[in-house]
């Protein structure tokens, strides 16, 4: 009998989110996504949005003690290298989730912030200051639209659509974050702008031409990459420029399946034989992945 040995184990990256019976963002978003980056998603459900292409209509959340259970059990045999955060649904869950990362303090933190409105105001209100006071302490970098984050972090600047990326990472620094992830920055007609940034510079900007179409699920799609390349060994910087790329030729490949919003093609790439570009990759990464965020240097 011929010996076998089991290969290397993939990057495993450890998703909270919600299931969206719709596809196209929540945990079966995360997993292909994490997949189409070459890791392994271990997928811990938080409850489920009620939805369809139109228009979210509620969620029902799982009870906490049971997010946390799931969580515990894979991550002490399957040890995560990045964990990623969506929306889990009651302050409760991001609780137990904040109590389950101190304990990974070495792992990166992906938390994405999606829009709530559809939600209700004391919902909203009770969710976002456990997210801000429970989870952005321990979050490596925080990924959201620029009007979503714009409206929470600099609620005296609602009207202020030119808020630059720095003043979002600064306001997010003063609870411990010291990285964020914006997208949709107004760049001109016909281009959308995307931004890491620190409370003192510019890493990275991106701009893409802007689609024609209004889509559901880009968030969880940014963040799982991003967290999945992280979880991968790639620079912070080359890790953002590689998901952001790879967001904008799923969105591209978009379709719309319903009487409401598209979707992206998160598969794109093995439909037309390719592999995702990894132009942005390279071989001499730092041992962190993360560049000192007082780097001055401006990309």
């Amino acid at each position: 009998m011929e010996s076998f040995t089991i290969p290397p184990t993939l990057a495993c990256v450890l998703c909270f989110n919600a299931s969206d019976p719709l596809g196209a963002g929540g945990l079966s978003s995360d997993a292909a996504v994490v997949a189409s980056m070459g890791a392994h998603a271990l997928p811990v459900v938080t409850g489920a949005y009620l939805r369809d292409s139109r228009e979210t209509q509620s969620h029902a959340s799982l009870d906490d003690s049971a997010v946390a259970d799931q969580a515990r059990l894979v991550a002490e045999d399957a040890p995560p290298h990045a964990i990623k955060v969506g929306f889990v649904g009651s302050a409760e869950s991001l609780a137990a989730i904040a109590a389950l990362a101190a304990d990974y303090a070495d792992v990166p933190l992906i938390a994405y912030l999606p829009d709530l409105s559809w939600w209700s105001e004391h919902d909203i209100e009770h969710y976002l200051d456990a997210f801000r006071e429970l989870l952005l302490p321990q979050t490596a970098v925080l990924v959201g639209n620029n009007a979503t984050l714009r409206h929470w972090l600099l609620p005296e600047s609602l009207t202020d659509r030119h808020a630059r990326a720095t003043d979002l990472a600064r306001a997010a620094a003063e609870w411990g974050v010291p990285y964020v992830l914006v997208t949709g920055l107004p760049v001109a007609d016909d281009e959308v702008g995307n931004v890491l940034a620190s409370p003192q510079t510019t890493l990275v900007t991106q701009k893409f031409e802007r689609i024609d179409a209004a889509f559901i699920g880009a968030g969880d799609i940014l963040s799982a990459a991003l967290a999945a390349l992280l979880a991968s060994g790639s620079s912070l910087e080359g890790a953002t420029v590689e998901a952001l790329q790879y967001l904008d030729q799923a969105l591209s490949h978009g379709f719309v399946p319903g009487m409401g919003r598209a979707m992206a093609d998160r598969l794109f790439w093995a439909e037309s034989g390719g592999e995702p570009d990894d132009s942005s990759s390279t071989d001499d990464s730092p041992s962190s992945p993360f560049p000192d965020p007082t780097h001055e240097t401006q990309h």
